[in-house]
């Protein structure tokens, strides 16, 4: 194998030809001065057509390639610009790296690759870029995947959620596919406009295939829908609607505390001396520690919990009622399809006499999404995929030590999730 060969493999060029490799021995660098072979030449850096010369550029320039070891390495080549008959003068496309960038093909990779992997540090000090770059990076080579890959193509079932990646209500709006688990789209904000430009970028055509859409009881999510997609089915998420239930018990749960301390008895130093503290008694007491036992699925509960449900059981109708109300609603979706119908349809009467306002609030609430929850019932379908989606978009956040720019958040979590990640080059 000749010798330009060899550094040609070896920096990771193709269809390109090295014509000498030099060691700076001021910067230290390694400088390799590559050429397009002559099919390569002369093609628009934007749409590789092949366009007329223009002039010279600004001269040569340099793109940042992997390092040899612990050698940084250079390709150093003219820069000439075309003129394109779509894009007008630019400069001429190389086969080594994308348009506009300052780094390698096999560079960008390795970053993308190393981003979706691993911590900010260990990519900045492992690469030796800033952490900036790395931003950049990764929003290019997310381009690059989207230029060539469609995203909505074959959608049928999607789901729809938001989840806050900043403090101060900082949302991204996030749908996944359902058929194949994928992440297909995200944006920053939320609400009607946001969601909307996803239909939008969808088109009239795709939006009419959609026959099934998950997601929480959101009214922004309904209407956008309803508006976009008149055909598809809307399921509810039965993690929402059964928080719904949690919430009305907890507020049950609150209102017998508080109940209970107005019955305690004595006032007492705390322990530093500095201030008074009234001292719990009773029901008051055992009530203060009962909210993991209420809100766990009985068989998940431990000997402690046990025993205090049963203690509550006795002491407290009313609120054990309301822990059996929400028992229920999560059985009516543990049963599904036809007999999870009717079940709801006996809980609806239940709670509607219940004599527990919380709960008759929530029946009423119910009835307002019943259909979206019995087409969960039937379909099967819930916002489980999304909401662990939202947890790694999280955890991609919190490996980065966040993110000022939303949009790199977004380019990151659709390369990590959106079913191409990068791979490193030569594997």
């Amino acid at each position: 194998m000749r010798g330009g060969s060899v550094w040609a493999r070896l920096l990771g060029v193709e269809k390109s030809i090295v014509d000498e490799v030099c060691f700076d021995e001021d910067e230290e660098v390694l400088i390799a001065s590559v050429r397009p072979r002559s099919r390569e030449r002369n093609r628009c850096g934007i749409c590789r057509r092949r366009s007329p010369g223009y002039d010279a550029g600004e001269g040569r320039r340099r793109w940042r390639a992997l390092d040899l070891g612990t050698i940084q390495a250079y390709l150093e080549a003219d820069a000439p610009r075309v003129r394109c008959p779509g894009h007008g003068v630019v400069v001429a496309a190389v086969p080594w790296a994308r348009h506009g960038a300052g780094h390698t093909h096999d560079f960008d990779d390795a970053v993308a690759w190393l981003a979706v992997a691993c911590s900010k540090s260990a990519v900045t000090a492992l690469m030796r870029i800033a952490w900036r770059t790395v931003g950049a990076i990764v929003t290019r080579v997310c381009a690059d995947v989207d230029a060539r890959v469609d995203r909505f193509a074959g959608l049928r079932r999607i789901g729809i959620d938001e989840v806050s990646y900043k403090k101060r209500y900082k949302y991204l709006t996030v749908v996944v596919d359902h058929d194949s688990g994928r992440l297909v789209w995200a944006a920053p904000g939320h609400g009607l406009a946001v969601l909307g430009r996803f239909f939008d970028a969808l088109g009239e055509h795709r939006c009419a295939q959609i026959t099934h859409v998950s997601a929480d009881g959101a009214e922004w999510i309904a209407q956008v829908v309803a508006d976009r997609c008149p055909t598809a089915v809307r399921c509810a998420d039965p993690f929402h609607v059964v928080a719904w239930a949690t919430e009305a018990l907890d507020e049950v749960r609150r209102a017998a505390w508080n109940d209970a301390r107005g019955k305690a008895g004595g006032w007492a130093y705390s322990t530093d001396g500095r201030r008074l503290k009234r001292l719990s008694q009773g029901d008051a007491r055992a009530l203060k520690r009962s909210r993991w036992a209420l809100w766990k699925n009985p068989d998940d509960l431990t000997g402690n919990q046990t025993a205090k449900l049963a203690w509550i059981a006795k002491t407290d109708p009313r609120l054990y009622r309301a822990y059996l109300l929400k028992e229920g609603l999560r059985h009516v979706f543990k049963l599904g399809g036809q007999a999870g119908k009717q079940a709801l349809d006996r809980w609806v009467s239940w709670a509607r006499r219940c004599r527990i306002p919380a709960f008759v609030q929530l029946q009423r609430k119910i009835l307002r999404h019943r259909t979206a929850i019995h087409a969960s019932l039937e379909h099967g379908l819930s916002n489980g995929l999304i909401e662990s989606t939202n947890t790694k978009i999280r955890l991609l956040t919190r490996i980065a030590f966040g993110f000022k720019d939303p949009d790199a958040l977004i380019a990151l979590a659709m390369l990590s999730l959106g079913g191409y990640r990068p791979t490193l080059p030569g594997r």
